[in-house]
């Protein structure tokens, strides 16, 4: 009698399927395995071998999903996340007294890197380490415990929970409240720099400055002039040297208004959007409770910010 695992399909080659057929390419998969195509291709005959039946439709540059690949696909992303889980929980002891977070770099250094001396001083014996990055976490290569969102909070094959809400506001720097040019109301905006966030964290329902002065009935305004930056640090930092007026999203701009380096001068000029900050972990994660701690530290965090209004 045949040992089981003699059915086992290879798993360098499931490890090759699975990201050609996540990406639709054999060059992107080599790319992200650090391998070449050709050892791809390889490893696809290997698996189509053992299964019998084509895995891909080869049109010119592109590859299309045979109807026995895509009935295993979902199956076969599934035993990676419970391999992966499966080492995580094996390294438990190694990352004992750790908590990794991956947070946008706007977020974790204008709400969170502020806040994180009161989790250490609750916390004793547990280190938080921030992972700053523009792009989403994937938690099938990225070492991260749980992720720190801005969107809707609905993520296939993830868990979500809704950290706090999120509104812009026009914001500058005290000293442009004062002088000649001073601004005391909306119409006042005409003096000065307009300041644009033009990050990818943007959402749809945000406004930008031409919506903003619409909304608040301001003409003689030009909405569209002004610099433009890829991050809400960015346009935070800005502001704050008096460089502008920037309309920036509440929480980035938090530790500034606390703070004092920057002050809102409308006492009407929030503006609610649909978009959050949502904590995210993969679907079925073991939570030690170094990231239990972590988690209901910062969902006290958010709650006290938003009561207090920064």
């Amino acid at each position: 009698m045949s040992d089981s695992s003699d059915r086992l399909p290879p798993l360098n080659a499931l490890r090759a399927f699975e990201a050609a057929a996540r990406r639709l390419s054999f060059t992107q998969a080599a790319e992200e395995l650090n391998v070449t195509p050709g050892a791809i291709s390889q490893q696809i005959r290997q698996l189509e071998d053992f299964a019998g039946t084509p895995l891909f439709k080869r049109t010119g540059r592109s590859v299309l999903l045979t109807d026995a690949a895509q009935a295993s696909l979902p199956l076969v992303r599934e035993a990676f996340e419970r391999i992966a889980e499966a080492g995580r929980v094996m390294q438990a002891p190694a990352r004992k007294g750790r908590v990794m977070i991956s947070s946008a770099p706007s977020f974790a250094a204008k709400w969170l890197a502020p806040r994180l001396e009161r989790f250490q001083q609750q916390n004793e014996g547990i280190e938080a380490w921030i992972s700053a990055d523009m792009s989403l976490t994937d938690f099938n290569t990225a070492d991260a415990d749980i992720a720190i969102r801005y969107g809707r909070g609905n993520y296939d094959g993830l868990k979500s929970e809704k950290l706090m809400d999120e509104t812009v506001l026009p914001v500058c720097a005290p000293r442009l409240l004062e002088g000649p040019n001073a601004i005391l109301k909306p119409e006042d905006l005409r003096h000065h720099t307009l300041l644009h966030d033009e990050s990818s964290e943007n959402d749809p329902s945000c406004p930008d400055w031409t919506s903003w002065l619409r909304a608040h009935g301001v003409t003689g305004v030009e909405g569209s002039r002004g610099p433009r930056f890829n991050q809400g640090i960015l346009v935070i930092e800005s502001a704050a040297a008096g460089r502008g007026v920037a309309l920036a999203k509440q929480a980035i701009a938090a530790a500034d208004l606390e703070a004092g380096r920057l002050v809102a001068p409308f006492a009407n000029g929030s503006i609610p959007i649909d978009f959050g900050y949502w904590l995210v972990w993969p679907k079925g994660r073991h939570l030690s409770p170094e990231v239990r701690a972590f988690i209901k530290w910062i969902k006290d965090e958010a709650a006290s910010s938003e009561v207090v209004g920064v």
